[in-house]
């Protein structure tokens, strides 16, 4: 599956919408980023790298922001049509938003989310 870098964009938009404006609102000190591909990794459809809401405590201060990175490289080569394409992207920015909140990948899998 092919897309273009602004098709890609636009379809992380559209998951990041998807959220429910009062957990997007609870997100703190994150950035949703773009990439080709994860430069060790090359079938990782994204990545969430921080200190997770539920980790952080009164000394959490001064950190940059964590970042959920969305592989596009990865994505589309895992796809095989345009609506599975959208579906995955979904999944996974919802994936990676959740390990922000701090949900573990386990309990991710079992709600299906994995």
């Amino acid at each position: 599956m092919v897309v273009d870098e602004a098709r890609f964009e636009s379809l992380v938009d559209d998951a990041l919408d998807s959220i429910p404006d009062a957990l997007f609102a609870a997100m703190d000190n994150v950035v949703v980023l773009i990439a080709d591909r994860h430069p060790e990794e090359a079938d990782l459809l994204g990545l969430y790298e921080g200190v997770a809401l539920t980790e952080r405590d009164t000394t959490y201060s001064g950190f940059l922001p964590d970042t959920i990175t969305i592989y596009r490289g990865a994505l589309c080569d895992f796809c095989s049509s345009e609506e599975q394409l959208i579906h995955e992207v979904a999944v996974t920015v919802i994936h990676e938003i959740a390990h922000h909140f701090g949900i573990e990948e386990h309990t991710l899998h079992a709600l299906g989310w994995g």
